[in-house]
C-alpha cells in the first residue's frame, strides 16, 4: 500500500501529569478507538488504560532503549491502515520523551500526525509563574555531567528573558546549587513541584531562600529563573 490516503493516523495523546482526572474526553475517545497504543513503558500504559476502563487494547512499548528497532514495525502498521496513539508515562509525548525518530519518519512518509492536547507541566507552571513570561528561553533538561551543565548555564548568565529548566527529581538540589553559583544567590526563581498531585508545592523567592526551604526534597519540577540581569550577588 503506497497511497497516503489509505495510511492510518498517528495520534499524539497527552495524558495526566499527576492527577488522573486531568485527561480530556477527546483523549479517552481516541484511546478507545485506535487499533493500538504506543507507550513508553508497558506497566504505565497498562495502568492508564485500566484506569480508563479500556480493555483488550494492544500495547507497543517504545522507549529510548528500543526506539530504533520498533519504529519500523510501527511504520508498517500505519502504512497498512492502522490508527495508533502515542502516549508517554505522563504529559505530552515527544516533548521530553522518546518518539522524535518516529515523528520524523511520519513526516517523511506523509503519514498524518494528529495532536490530542492536554495536561502539560510546562503550561501549568507558566500559568502560576508571576514573572513576565511574554518571552522566555526554554532550556529543558540539562546534560547530566557537571561540566556540561555549567557550560550551558554560563551561556545564559546575561539572558534578556526568563529561563525555564527541568531535570530529574534527584537532581533538584544540585540544580538549585548550580543556579546559585552561576546566577548568584539572590537570583529570583519560581519553583513548581509535583504539579496536580497532593504533594504539589510552589516556591517564589531568591534561589538561596528557596533552596533552604526545599532542602533535599526529591520531586518532579519546573524551575523558572527571572531575567538574570536582575540578579544581585
Amino acid at each position: 500500500m503506497t497511497d497516503p490516503n489509505q495510511f492510518g493516523k498517528l495520534f499524539i495523546v497527552a495524558t495526566p501529569i499527576g492527577n488522573p482526572q486531568d485527561i480530556t474526553l477527546r483523549a479517552i475517545e481516541t484511546l478507545k478507538t485506535v487499533d493500538a497504543v504506543i507507550c513508553e513503558e508497558r506497566k504505565d500504559g497498562s495502568r492508564l488504560l485500566k484506569q480508563l476502563e479500556i480493555t483488550g487494547k494492544p500495547l507497543i512499548e517504545l522507549n529510548e532503549h528500543n526506539e530504533g528497532d520498533m519504529i519500523q514495525q510501527v511504520l508498517i502498521d500505519l502504512m497498512n491502515g492502522k490508527n495508533m496513539a502515542l502516549i508517554s508515562d505522563c504529559g505530552t509525548p515527544v516533548f521530553s520523551d522518546p518518539g522524535k525518530q518516529l515523528l520524523k519518519l511520519m513526516s517523511e512518509m506523509r503519514i498524518q500526525v494528529v495532536p490530542v492536547p492536554g495536561a502539560s507541566s510546562l503550561m501549568a507552571a507558566l500559568s502560576l509563574c508571576p514573572f513576565d513570561m511574554e518571552n522566555f528561553t526554554f532550556l529543558g533538561f540539562l546534560p547530566p555531567k557537571t561540566e556540561q551543565r555549567s557550560a550551558v548555564l554560563q551561556k545564559y548568565k546575561l539572558s534578556d528573558n526568563p529561563i525555564i529548566l527541568m531535570d530529574t527529581p534527584y537532581r533538584l538540589a544540585k540544580l538549585l546549587d548550580e543556579v546559585s553559583k552561576i546566577f548568584g544567590r539572590q537570583q529570583q526563581i519560581f519553583l513548581a513541584l509535583d504539579l496536580t498531585l497532593p504533594s504539589e508545592a510552589t516556591y517564589l523567592g531568591t534561589v538561596q531562600d528557596v533552596a533552604a526551604q526545599v532542602q533535599a526534597r526529591k520531586a518532579e519540577f519546573i524551575l523558572i529563573l527571572d531575567r538574570p540581569q536582575r540578579r544581585r550577588f
